[in-house]
């Protein structure tokens, strides 16, 4: 048997307007900009790929099944400029085949830093989830698939019973992605692990020409599902949801491949579709796998250099860290706010100067001309917050 468990990332960061030296107003956001990202990544992507996965969960009488992530800051810009999205979400949460996960509200790097925030954010995430859609999350995702032992033991404690991470070749070794394990020293949480190759097939590959998969069908990569079949219990297909409609466009043929796979994976009557708690309760841990060092689902590394390989992403992380004490003894909401949305990992994905197998993927999801021209306007954000403190 293989189980298939779709998981999508859904997030939008608040974008900073541009902010000089001279700058001194309390106003960091580009409201306008946001709303108009949000509203079109809506149609082009969160409400076409919401009406498709109602209509496979009606049309295969509940047996698809699929996960979702939606960060607290994109739950925000949807109930504020297309809370049609919203409507969409609470529909298929509704049909019970759609498991919301847990992550920090902010899409933070938090646990890095401060576990303390990192324990708020969680928690904060959790009650919206329960607010807006009347979910309480079982599975824990951290931002950007960022995962250690450690982690694995923190949230372990904070309740969860599963936990996501990205199978990199050098945290498995000759094990397999397609079965669930044990993160070191744990008991009561078990650890779910993205199958790259065949995520990214869909994610990264799927209209790439050059590709020689290309063009890639449903009925091939059902294939590949079915080769899992004696080699695994899951096939674990984590990717971002903008990949449906923005990232890989409607032109490409992309709902129609999604609309068409779950019929394919499911003529092979060994197979199913799962929701990620529902693999955590089926399927016992096949070994114990220890992560010491972080891994992430970011570029070819699987590390943290995205958001932590230079000199820039470290001083803008430690500065931004280094106010949490005094931000919060302040007492001033709005303030705590700010702060707390200029955690956002994006704001540090903006200055990553890697510009090699990666770069493109970078420079796409980048306003910025420069990783420079980014840490400057972070800086000069920054700056007026230090002010707001000394006020």
């Amino acid at each position: 048997m293989a189980s298939v468990c779709f998981y999508f990332q859904v997030h939008q960061p608040y974008r900073l307007r541009r902010y000089s030296v001279f700058d001194a107003d309390p106003y960091y956001f580009d409201d306008y900009k946001n709303a108009e990202i949000c509203r079109k990544v809506a149609t082009k992507c969160y409400l076409p790929g919401n009406r498709l996965m109602l209509d496979l969960i009606q049309r295969h009488k509940g047996r698809f099944r699929v996960s979702y992530s939606i960060s607290g800051v994109a739950v925000d810009q949807f109930l504020e400029y297309c809370p049609e999205v919203i409507d969409s979400f609470r529909a298929l949460v509704n049909t019970g085949c759609v498991e919301l996960l847990g992550e920090t509200y902010y899409h933070s790097l938090s646990f890095l830093y401060s576990r303390e925030e990192f324990r708020h954010q969680v928690n904060s995430h959790k009650a919206k989830m329960q607010e807006v859609f009347g979910y309480q999350p079982r599975v824990f995702r951290n931002t950007e698939l960022i995962y250690n032992n450690d982690l694995a033991h923190y949230v372990q404690d904070m309740g969860y019973a599963g936990i996501l991470a990205e199978g990199a070749d050098y945290i498995l070794g000759y094990r397999s992605p397609n079965f669930l394990y044990r993160p070191l020293g744990a008991d009561r949480i078990k650890l779910l692990l993205k199958n790259y190759r065949l995520s990214d097939d869909i994610a990264f590959r799927f209209s790439n020409r050059g590709w020689s998969e290309w063009p890639l069908t449903a009925e091939k990569f059902g294939r590949w599902v079915n080769e899992v079949n004696g080699n695994g219990f899951v096939v674990n297909l984590f990717m971002d949801y903008e990949t449906l409609g923005e990232h890989q466009w409607e032109d490409t043929g992309i709902f129609d491949f999604m609309s068409k796979l779950p019929e394919v994976i499911l003529e092979h009557s060994d197979n199913d579709f799962l929701r990620l708690s529902e693999s955590v309760d089926r399927y016992e841990a096949s070994g114990t796998l220890d992560v010491p060092h972080m891994v992430s689902w970011a570029d070819m590394e699987r590390d943290l250099s995205a958001w932590l390989g230079n000199s820039m992403q470290s001083n803008a992380l430690h500065e931004i860290y280094r106010l949490e004490r005094q931000i919060k003894e302040k007492g001033d909401p709005m303030l705590l706010h700010d702060w707390r949305r200029l955690q956002t990992s994006d704001h540090f994905y903006y200055m990553c100067t890697k510009w090699f197998s990666d770069g493109d993927v970078h420079k796409y999801f980048n306003p910025y001309d420069s990783p420079y021209d980014s840490y400057i306007n972070f800086m000069n954000v920054l700056d007026n917050i230090r002010q707001r403190l000394r006020h």
